[in-house]
C-alpha cells in the first residue's frame, strides 16, 4: 500500500512515516499542501493522512482538490479540533475517516489499514494462491500450514503479486508500489527482495521472473 503522510510537523511527519514503514507500507511525505497537491498529480496512493491545519494551501482545500479530483485515494483527515462539529465539518468535506489529536499510532495504522481495503474494494481481505494465503488485516501469511516469517517489504511484495492474480509487475512497478519516492530507480533492491521471499516460500517455486518484463505468480 502506497500512503502520502501530509503533516506540516516535520518530527511528527517523520516519525509517522518511520512508523508505517515499518507496517510494510510505501511512504511519502509532503510538509504543506501545495507539496501535497504536487504529489498526489504524479502518484497513485491508496491513502493520503492529511492534517487538516496546514499552511499555505489549507488542509480543507487539499481534501476538496482531492474529491473532485475523483481518484482511488481515501483521505484520514487529522486535526488537533476533535469536537463533534470538527469531525462533521471534515467528512462533510470529503473525507472518508477523521482522527483526533492525540491519537494512538496503533489506531492510526488499523484506520489507515481500513481505508487501504476500501481504495481497492475489489481486493478480497483474503488472498490465495494455490497453497499460499495472505491476510493483509491480520499481517500473516501461509504455504500450506508453515506460517511465512516475512519482512514488511517481502511481505508488501507478495501482497502485490497475489492481487495482480497472475499479471506481471515490472520491477519499476513493484518499486513504486511497495516502497517510496525516495528508492533509486536503478537499484537492484527489487531483486534482492524477490530472491528472499522466494528462498521463504520454498518449494515448489511459485514467483516467476518474465524476461524484460517483471514477475508474476
Amino acid at each position: 500500500m502506497r500512503v502520502l503522510v501530509v503533516e506540516d510537523h516535520r518530527r511528527l511527519a517523520t516519525a509517522l512515516a518511520e512508523g508505517l514503514r515499518r507496517e510494510g507500507m510505501a511512504v511519502d511525505l509532503a510538509f504543506d499542501g501545495a507539496d501535497a497537491l504536487a504529489h498526489v498529480a504524479v502518484n497513485r496512493y491508496e491513502v493520503v493522512v492529511l492534517d487538516r491545519d496546514l499552511p499555505g494551501v489549507h488542509g480543507d482545500q487539499v481534501c476538496r482538490a482531492l474529491v473532485a479530483e475523483g481518484g482511488e485515494s481515501r483521505v484520514l483527515m487529522l486535526t488537533a479540533a476533535s469536537t463533534i462539529r470538527d469531525r462533521v465539518e471534515g467528512l462533510e468535506l470529503g473525507a472518508d475517516d477523521y482522527l483526533g489529536k492525540p491519537f494512538e499510532f496503533a489506531e492510526l495504522v488499523a484506520r489507515v489499514r481500513a481505508l487501504g481495503r476500501r481504495a481497492a474494494a475489489a481486493l478480497p481481505p483474503v488472498l490465495v494462491h494455490g497453497d499460499v494465503t495472505l491476510d493483509a488485516s491480520r499481517h500473516v501469511a501461509f504455504r500450506g500450514e508453515r506460517r511465512l516469517e516475512l519482512s514488511p517489504k517481502e511481505f508488501a511484495l507478495l501482497e502485490c503479486l497475489l492481487a495482480a492474480s497472475g499479471g506481471v509487475l515490472s520491477a519499476e512497478e513493484l518499486l513504486a508500489r511497495v516502497w517510496d519516492e525516495a528508492a533509486d530507480p536503478f537499484t537492484t533492491t527489487v531483486k534482492t527482495t524477490i530472491g528472499r521471499l522466494r528462498s521463504k516460500l520454498g518449494e515448489p517455486p511459485l514467483i516467476e521472473t518474465v524476461r524484460e518484463a517483471g514477475y508474476r505468480i
